[in-house]
């Protein structure tokens, strides 16, 4: 994720030794309208039942593989006839160092997989436009090195808290966890870094500035996250 520790990696499970932030549980509202013929491309019923009724933006982000740090995103809105339509990209994402999982706990260097509501934002740089919250903060700052040795500074230039065992509403550096802190926390989307994440999704500088301006609250987006295996069931 990241939320963690600022000193060494991404922001993933900090443990209070850095902000970031994650909170908790999924997106709510009544359920069951991402899967089928006018659903989200790759879900199965399953994870299709996750996708809140209301929701009408989602950011599909699908792993090569269980065990593959390296994944795609791609940004989904509802047309008029109820049919899912890409809007933007398919843009090349990462996600943690060891793949995914269906339960996230802190320091396992996997992503959670699942459907997790996007409400909150932030970075060390000014808003570009987005409609979401957005704190501004020079804490968002990542230093150090990544696990392939690359430079960590810039990845919190812009961030949207998945609401991972976070409260949504607060800005991403808040460190509650509703979960307790051993289920991990600071699972965000934010800049890469040209490297594996500690829990995180990571989309270059450009991409996140086009998220941060394209996701609307009205709409209640929602990150739909997992290898192409977890969320075809």
């Amino acid at each position: 994720m990241h939320g963690g520790e600022r000193a060494v990696v991404d922001a993933a499970d900090r443990r209070g030794r850095g902000r970031g932030g994650c909170r908790g549980g999924g997106a709510g509202g009544g359920r069951g309208s991402g899967a089928g013929p006018a659903g989200l491309p790759g879900l199965g019923p399953r994870t299709g039942e996750l996708v809140p009724d209301g929701t009408r933006q989602a950011l599909l982000v699908r792993g090569r593989s269980t065990n593959s740090s390296e994944s795609t995103a791609t940004l989904y809105e509802r047309d008029g006839e109820n049919r899912w339509r890409a809007v933007a990209g398919p843009w090349p994402a990462r996600n943690a160092l060891k793949g995914w999982t269906d339960e996230h706990w802190a320091g396992d260097h996997r992503t959670p997989i699942g459907v997790f509501g996007l409400t909150d934002a932030g970075g060390r740089l000014p808003d570009p436009g987005t409609r979401l919250p957005y704190h501004q903060s020079e804490e968002f700052v990542a230093v150090g090195t990544g696990f392939r040795g690359e430079s960590l500074r810039g990845s919190f230039d812009y961030v949207v808290a998945i609401n991972y065992n976070r409260e949504s509403g607060l800005t991403p550096l808040d460190e509650r966890r509703p979960m307790g802190w051993d289920r991990g926390g600071g699972v965000w989307i934010h800049v890469d870094h040209d490297g594996p994440t500690q829990g995180c999704i990571s989309l270059d500088l450009d991409r996140m500035a086009e998220l941060l301006r394209r996701l609307d609250p009205g709409k209640r987006p929602v990150v739909v996250m997992g290898d192409g295996e977890s969320l075809a069931r």
